[in-house]
């Protein structure tokens, strides 16, 4: 079975060609790619499949073999991945994802994606809660984009202990389902400092869906303004919050770190 080692800014993903077929227990192979001791390393699985609705169908799973509704950084490898490999030849491309179908600009460089900005579409700003956590109480601000996020704006951020907010990506009281956590500080109205602690794969280097939970926040509160670059461990992205649309959008690049072959695992047609 052949793969693909992708990242965006660090958040990393082996991604499967399946055009043609699946493999069985996908949950399972997750689990055993991820381990980054064991297997090939990464926050993920990414699967790129066909669609009836769109031109490509992306089916993603965590470290831990849950399932997932969507990945900026994620999203943007798949752009990379089905044109660099001659899937496609468009540079505008429709991708289905649990959280709808998606929308990707592709900026091709040397024949090669270089950039890849993404339509994410409207987010979800609910009313703030607060949790307690470390023995502080914080003020949250919960925001869906397809995936649930809780933004908390603070200062301090590269220092913060961000661990201690883990018990919220598993199901709780607040956050049934579990959800990804921000800890944001402001540098400036159109730059911003997050780190992430992601549903199913703890702190990551880069999260694209929490950037734009993050820039939601932030400009609702009047902390920001709609047009943001958003710092993460990773690097950085460029977030717009579109007023004629309502829409989120997400640019960034997207890096091949190498191609392998995993020993024969059975598949399925699709």
């Amino acid at each position: 079975m052949r793969f693909t080692k992708m990242e965006g800014l660090g958040n990393d993903y082996v991604y499967l060609d399946c055009t043609k077929g699946v493999p069985q227990d996908l949950p399972g192979l997750a689990r055993k790619l991820s381990d980054r001791h064991f297997g090939v390393g990464s926050d993920g699985l990414i699967c790129i499949c066909p669609s009836q609705a769109a031109d490509f169908q992306m089916v993603m799973f965590n470290a831990d073999g849950s399932q997932a509704e969507m990945c900026g950084n994620g999203i943007r490898c798949v752009g990379k991945f089905v044109y660099d490999k001659g899937l496609t030849d468009k540079t505008v491309v429709t991708v289905e994802t649990l959280a709808g179908v998606k929308v990707l600009n592709l900026t091709v460089k040397d024949g090669l994606v270089d950039q890849v900005t993404v339509d994410m579409g409207t987010p979800q700003l609910q009313e703030p809660v607060t949790v307690t956590a470390g023995g502080q109480s914080f003020r949250g601000f919960p925001v869906s984009v397809g995936n649930p996020h809780v933004v908390f704006p603070t200062k301090g951020v590269k220092e913060f202990d961000l661990s201690i907010h883990a018990p919220l990506s598993t199901p709780n009281p607040t956050f049934p389902q579990g959800v990804n956590v921000e800890i944001v500080e402001v540098l400036a109205p159109d730059r911003v400092l997050m780190r992430v602690w992601e549903r199913g794969s703890g702190e990551t280097l880069a999260c694209g869906t929490g950037a734009c939970a993050a820039v939601t926040a932030c400009a609702a509160q009047g902390l920001t303004g709609r047009d943001v670059t958003v710092v993460l461990l990773g690097g950085e992205l460029h977030i717009r919050w579109d007023e004629a649309d309502g829409h989120l959008y997400m640019t960034g690049p997207a890096r091949t770190v190498f191609e392998g072959e995993w020993p024969e695992t059975e598949t399925s047609s699709r």
